[in-house]
């Protein structure tokens, strides 16, 4: 460990009275020799009056990081999967392990090195990346564009006008912001270093930062999106806070030429005086136009503003379930005809808790970065529309999971010949997977090692979701909420085996709880019986009655 101030010190004085006992020997022989102590004497006073300072100032800062340390700590004990389901919570979590405890030890050595030497040699013990809290703002910012959220309510920790979390502070928010900056995301970046200002001011507490650093932020990111009054506007703020900010005195020529040559664009452009550049008209590709219709859709269901046709909705309708196997002729199955044609149903209580507690345990030792299929090359990889983390669970390793097989056959009628493996997902702060199709289309190289196309998917819902985290059909304009123990069903494919475009769908981010699901993938192999195609490229593709029992059938 490096000496602490004290020990530097107490050397220092050492060494001074050797100096002098070797250079003036024997001083006590005349006072005349004993004064110049004096000088000594009041150089020791200053040293220690000024190491004293030092040592209850970062002392103060110790036991005040340790109080909210304890504070948040104690209160996330209270309800663990309800604070950390709160993303504000999660993202100041990982922040006050990351870019906190990074300043405590770049700033006060002693104690903070302790404390990560002790604790990092128990392996329990995990600290969070830098890259955590990048995604964690990230996270937050999806949230915020999604649900329409003010970014002001949510640095005072209120989520859709309610209030769930400690406000965050001016250090909290200038994580965030520079996070979202140094991803080059400068929009969200500077509204949340302007909170951050708000906040500074007022609080008056020492950070790493200072309002320089913020306001130097701020101008520049105006600069980078384009608006250079503001960012000449707010570097003469930060000159007058810092007259000798050697940067911002450097850019105050460069806005002003900038400024006056729009100026002159202007100018030229009211006169009819327009060059062949600034007449061309920006189109924006059709694929682009697409994207972004659908994105606006993804979002206006996420908020549960659905667009069912009203000839579609007057026809839904629940029922039980008795036909498929004779056990159900015991034990019916509450079904809810959520659309139609295609067909999406939901099957309600067909996932006790004692199970979903088995599988949740079972899962979380295999949890690994969800990934997607590349359309070209056919490999799995993690992508930034899908965040989450996944574990596959066999139907040979526990009854419960085989059970749960054989429930899916129940339900649906069809084969588990050719099924995948129980896929179960835990959604990670501000969790979302954003719209795809689960069959592969026909340029695609996927499932290769499976009996044909996937035919339909069995989602089960493992937990409750106190805010968004819907499932969502953006050609159809239908969410399904999740409801704990229920399971969603669908046909992707026509009955001629072309995938069915209409069962376009994502996963909403999870703006307040955890969201766990399970999913069961059914594939063609082993259906020819049971669905059997046909040429007809637009299918019902509904539950049918099966008229005789399904055999169990092996893996």
């Amino acid at each position: 460990m490096v000496p602490n101030l004290f020990s530097l010190l107490i050397i220092n004085c050492f060494l001074v009275l050797i100096f002098w006992s070797g250079a003036k020997a024997e001083l006590f022989t005349a006072i005349s020799e004993v004064e110049p102590l004096l000088v000594t004497h009041k150089r020791i006073i200053d040293d220690l009056d000024h190491y004293i300072q030092q040592e209850e100032k970062r002392l103060f800062t110790l036991k005040k990081q340790l109080s909210i340390y304890k504070r948040e700590h104690d209160k996330a004990m209270e309800d663990i999967p309800n604070y950390l389901g709160n993303p504000i919570n999660a993202f100041t979590l990982i922040k006050r392990l990351t870019a906190d405890l990074d300043y405590i030890e770049q700033t006060i050595k002693v104690g903070t090195e302790y404390i990560k030497n002790i604790t990092m040699n128990h392996d329990d013990v995990k600290y969070p990346a830098i890259e955590d809290l990048t995604g964690a703002a990230q996270a937050l910012t999806r949230l915020q564009e999604t649900y329409y959220l003010d970014v002001t309510e949510l640095a005072e920790g209120v989520l859709n006008g309610v209030t769930y979390s400690t406000p965050m502070t001016a250090g909290d928010c200038f994580e965030l912001g520079r996070a979202l900056y140094n991803e080059e995301d400068y929009k969200n970046g500077l509204a949340w270093m302007l909170v951050s200002l708000q906040k500074y001011k007022k609080e008056n507490e020492p950070y790493f930062f200072n309002e320089t650093t913020i306001l130097d932020y701020i101008s520049f990111s105006y600069y980078l999106l384009g608006d250079v009054t503001n960012a000449l506007e707010w570097t003469k703020k930060l000159l007058e806070v810092d007259p000798n900010h050697s940067r911002a005195r450097n850019n105050i020529p460069h806005y002003q030429k900038a400024i006056a040559e729009e100026e002159v664009k202007l100018a030229k452009k009211k006169r009819g005086d327009v060059g062949e550049e600034s007449q061309q008209v920006v189109t924006v590709p059709e694929e682009l136009s697409e994207f972004m219709k659908e994105k606006k859709m993804y979002e206006h269901l996420c908020r549960g503003e659905m667009d069912i046709p009203p000839e579609i909705a007057k026809k839904l309708y629940c029922r039980y379930l008795t036909e498929n196997h004779p056990f159900l002729k015991l034990a019916p199955i509450k079904m809810e005809y959520a659309y139609l044609k295609p067909d999406i149903v939901i099957f309600h209580d067909v996932m006790s808790d004692d199970e979903i507690k088995f599988i949740q345990e079972a899962a979380k030792p295999r949890f690994k970065r969800a990934v997607v299929h590349d359309a070209r090359t056919g490999k799995l990889v993690p992508a930034p529309y899908r965040i989450s983390k996944s574990a596959w669970l066999k139907d040979d390793e526990a009854d419960v999971i085989e059970r749960v097989s054989q429930r899916v056959a129940h339900m649906t009628g069809l084969s588990m010949y050719s099924a995948e493996e129980l896929q179960v997902v835990n959604y990670g702060i501000g969790g979302h997977y954003e719209p795809h199709y689960d069959f592969a289309r026909k340029a695609e190289s996927a499932f290769k090692k499976f009996h044909g196309n996937r035919i339909a998917t069995v989602l089960f819902y493992m937990s409750d979701v106190a805010q968004g985290g819907a499932t969502v059909f953006t050609k159809l304009g239908l969410s399904l909420f999740p409801i704990k123990g229920a399971a969603a069903f669908w046909l992707n494919l026509h009955p001629s085996g072309e995938g069915d475009l209409a069962t376009r769908h994502a996963a909403c981010p999870v703006l307040r709880g955890s969201k766990w699901v399970s999913n069961k993938w059914l594939h063609q192999g082993g259906q020819e019986l049971l669905k059997p195609c046909n040429l007809e490229y637009q299918g019902e593709a509904i539950i049918r009655p099966i008229p005789k029992p399904i055999p169990k059938t092996s893996r």
